[in-house]
């Protein structure tokens, strides 16, 4: 059933899918954040580095950040699934503009667990623990720089 969720588009993303791993597709990059403060941001490119997201880790350093990276613009779920703390989820388009800030995100404590989505296209998604959006001055409408390898 998860590969045709998949496939039908709906990605379980954020705290979701097995035993914690380094990702695949590695590579942690500077993210500038409107408020001018750069987290140190981790690559999540690859299907499975995206399904495992933030899973099963207890925290997450208040100078990081999570960049989901996509092919295109979709409507791209993300959900809490075996996630220990709460975040905010931030949609970005393929200008890097900021498209939807969904804040303090709580854990899923049972099935099934609710799927959190923009209300717009996006081409990315940042999780940051909660609280940081708002510190950080994340507002739709603003722009988050960064500069994928190639």
């Amino acid at each position: 059933m998860r590969s045709s969720l998949l496939a039908a588009g709906l990605v379980a993303l954020g705290c979701a899918v097995a035993a914690p791993r380094v990702p695949a597709a590695s590579g942690v990059i500077p993210l500038t954040l409107p408020s001018g403060k750069v987290f140190q941001t981790e690559l999540m490119i690859e299907d499975e580095d995206r399904a495992m997201g933030l899973m099963f880790r207890p925290s997450l350093p208040a100078d990081r950040a999570l960049l989901f990276v996509f092919d295109g613009l979709d409507f791209h779920g993300i959900w809490m699934k075996n996630c220990r703390f709460p975040i905010d989820i931030v949609w970005l388009d393929e200008a890097r503009k900021i498209v939807q800030v969904t804040p303090n995100v709580p854990p899923c404590k049972a099935d099934p667990c609710p799927s959190y989505q923009p209300m717009r296209k996006a081409a990315y998604v940042i999780e940051m623990n909660a609280g940081a959006a708002k510190r950080e001055k994340v507002v739709m409408g603003s722009t988050v720089e960064f500069t994928l390898p190639r």
